[in-house]
C-alpha cells in the first residue's frame, strides 16, 4: 500500500470521527468557556412558555428569562435516558434554590400534535418532576439556550445573559454552581 493511501485513509477516518461529533453534539463553541452570556443578546426580547398542569406545575405561561429573578431552564426528552438520568439531581437542586429563581424544565416534544400532553405529564409525575414544566414545540427557546445534546441546562441572570450552561448529566452540586453564577451576577 502506498503511503497516499495511508494518509487518506486516515485522513478520511478524521473527517467522519468530525462530523460524527458534530450530528451528535452539534456544533462547537469557540467562547472562552466562561458561561459569561457573550453567545447570546441580553436586549434580545423574551420568550413566552407554555407551561402544562402537572406535580409542581400549572398551566399557563411564563416569560423567559423572568426579568425580575435568575431563571434555570433544563430541556429534556421523555425519550431521552440520560433526562430521566438527571430528574432527581434536578429535584435536589430545586430543592436547594428554592424559589427565589424561575427554576423549570422544558421539552421541544411537538406537545399536541405526534406527543399527547398527558404523556408528557405522566413522564413528569413518573420521574418525580415537582417544579415549572414547560413546553417548547416551536424550539425557540432550545434556539436560543439549548447548550448542546440532551440533557442541557442553563443559568440565565435578570438581564438576559446566560451565566452557565451545559449538556450532559449533572450532579445536583453542579447544577447548583452554575445557579449560583447567574445569581452571583445579578447583585
Amino acid at each position: 500500500m502506498r503511503r497516499r493511501d495511508v494518509l487518506a485513509g486516515v485522513g478520511s477516518v478524521g473527517v467522519l470521527a468530525g462530523a460524527g461529533l458534530v450530528a451528535t453534539r452539534g456544533v462547537p463553541s469557540f467562547d472562552d468557556g466562561n458561561g459569561d452570556g457573550a453567545t447570546v443578546d441580553a436586549g434580545a426580547d423574551p420568550i413566552t412558555v407554555e407551561t402544562l398542569e402537572a406535580p409542581g406545575s400549572s398551566a399557563g405561561e411564563v416569560t423567559v428569562p423572568a426579568g425580575d429573578r435568575v431563571t434555570f431552564v433544563d430541556f429534556f426528552g421523555t425519550w431521552c435516558p440520560p433526562c430521566v438520568e438527571q430528574m432527581p439531581a434536578l429535584g435536589a437542586a430545586h430543592e436547594r434554590v428554592g424559589d427565589s429563581v424561575q427554576f423549570m424544565s422544558v421539552t421541544t416534544e411537538p406537545v399536541g400534535d405526534a406527543v399527547p400532553e398527558s404523556t408528557v405529564v405522566e413522564w413528569w409525575d413518573e420521574h418525580d418532576g415537582n417544579w415549572l414544566l414547560g413546553i417548547d414545540p416551536t424550539a425557540e427557546l432550545a434556539a436560543r439556550y439549548l447548550a448542546g445534546g440532551f440533557p442541557s441546562a442553563a443559568a440565565i441572570d435578570a438581564a438576559g445573559r446566560v451565566q452557565w450552561s451545559d449538556a450532559g448529566v449533572k450532579t445536583a452540586a453542579e447544577l447548583v454552581a452554575g445557579i449560583g453564577r447567574a445569581l452571583e451576577a445579578d447583585e
